[in-house]
């Protein structure tokens, strides 16, 4: 008789961390505006009957101005970015003021309850699911926290460089307080911060290659040129604790810092790197589609291929190539990648049903690389296929998968594999390509990278996009 593999425990959260669903309740709350906000543009300037018709020179996309403009500032069309006409209108009908429904709907895009498709602004997935999944709730204010200092800019007149060094800070602040499991004093922090700034510091001090100029004449220098080693670090920290407590990661009163509980989890959860614990292959195939790729995603491709091929004799293959595509279509990046793998192993039989979703923006480059490798092309060169636009979508989807599932030194590696030669076209054709997960990748691979100037980069291209630039 065989004996079913015992499955590896998932870690535990600290004693005290309440339950998902309080979390979800607790991250409703802080998202409650934007959420109200996304539904306000949803009912209003969608594609249902009413009063879209009444309002069609401020539908989202329709780049048409009230003086017949086409400059895009009469809905959420220029990148996504709210015109002075909708932002107002908004404002009356939720009784708010424009500054807080451009404040709430900033937010909502970065937790993706609005998704941004090039000119275009729509729905996000979570907002669909938001209160039925505590799941999606939890990963779109997890995507808020990881993008704090975009939804609140570092202050006016500090260094720039500085400013990026404490963002790059921060996640060793933000341990020390989850595994503190109290207040900590301000002071304390500060002194933890300038350790790790130090740190950074040091870590990036190279003798540059070539020629170096001569000494230069102190009594020359001018005073505004002071290095960046010379910013003050206790206003920076002031400014960072606060962004932290404005998107509900700690509270900081009295001279001390500490974390909410639902900041404490998602701090948890990162320093754990929690990712879905593989499933046996008995149990895998009794699931659906979805959570057998969630279960198959720790395992090796061979291995992986097995379960595959498992459940899918358990199934016709009719319903089972749908129910692959289903789960390809959702949100989750890494379950699009494993979902074609899938497909793979049902081979001939998928062909019609890939073909035809090879017009669906998000599942295009995968069915492409799909089709060419069923037509005979080799897989290491089956990318050829693709388009320099579709080659750039495929790699932030995968980037975001990576971000979702994998580790940060992944994330960093991913940049090897892109298709353009350098960082900066890499970031200006990640910005034209439109992905809805451009933020939240760009701000997780600024957070991973090791290298400050190119983090700070990529965290600027990141702000540019969220700012409809």
């Amino acid at each position: 008789m065989t004996q079913r593999p015992a499955r590896r425990p998932a870690p535990r959260p600290p004693e005290g961390t309440p339950a998902p669903a309080e979390l979800a309740r607790m991250a409703r709350a802080v998202l409650a505006g934007a959420a109200r906000v996304a539904r306000w543009a949803d009912a209003t300037l969608g594609p249902a009957p009413g009063p879209r018709r009444e309002r069609d020179s401020a539908a989202p996309g329709s780049g048409s101005t009230e003086n017949g403009d086409s400059g895009g500032e009469s809905g959420p069309g220029a990148k996504g970015t709210l015109s002075d006409a909708i932002a107002q209108q908004a404002a009356t009908d939720l009784s708010l003021t424009p500054d807080q429904v451009r404040a709430d709907w900033d937010i909502a895009r970065l937790a993706g309850l609005i998704e941004v498709h090039g000119d275009t602004a729509r729905p996000g997935w979570r907002l669909r699911a938001w209160n039925r999944d505590d799941s999606a709730v939890l990963r779109g204010w997890v995507a808020f926290f990881d993008a704090w200092s975009i939804a609140h800019p570092g202050p006016d007149g500090q260094e720039p460089s500085a400013v990026a060094e404490v963002v790059s800070a921060m996640p060793q602040v933000l341990s020390f307080l989850q595994l503190s499991a109290g207040p900590v004093p301000v002071p304390q922090l500060l002194d933890l911060l300038e350790q790790r700034v130090t740190e950074l510091r040091t870590e990036r001090c190279e003798i540059p290659y070539g020629p170096q100029p001569g000494p230069v004449d102190s009594s020359e220098s001018p005073a505004e040129d002071s290095a960046p080693e010379d910013t003050a670090l206790a206003p920076l920290l002031d400014w960072a604790l606060h962004a932290l407590a404005a998107v509900g990661a700690l509270t900081c009163a009295d001279g001390q810092a500490t974390l909410t509980p639902l900041g404490s989890w998602a701090v948890w959860v990162k320093l754990e790197q929690i990712c879905v614990a593989a499933q046996s292959p008995a149990g895998n195939i009794e699931q659906g589609a979805e959570d057998m790729l969630r279960g198959c995603a720790q395992l090796r491709p061979n291995a992986a291929r097995a379960e595959y091929r498992a459940w899918l004799a358990a199934r016709p293959v009719g319903s089972a190539v749908t129910e692959l595509l289903a789960a390809a279509r959702g949100e989750d990046a890494l379950s699009r990648g494993l979902a074609f793998e899938a497909l793979r192993v049902v081979g001939a039989p998928a062909e019609p049903e890939v073909r035809a979703v090879a017009d669906e923006t998000p599942l295009r480059p995968y069915a492409l690389l799909w089709l060419a490798e069923h037509d005979g092309h080799d897989p290491e060169d089956a990318h050829l296929v693709l388009t320099r636009e579709e080659a750039t979508w495929l790699w932030v989807d995968t980037a975001a998968a990576v971000a979702d599932h994998g580790e940060a030194p992944l994330l960093v590696r991913h940049l090897e594999s892109a298709v353009q030669p350098t960082v900066p076209a890499l970031l200006d054709e990640v910005r034209a390509v439109g992905h809805p997960r451009t933020v939240q990748v760009l701000v997780a691979l600024a957070a991973a990278h090791p290298d400050p100037a190119l983090a700070k980069a990529v965290r600027r291209a990141a702000f540019q996009v969220h700012r409809g630039g």
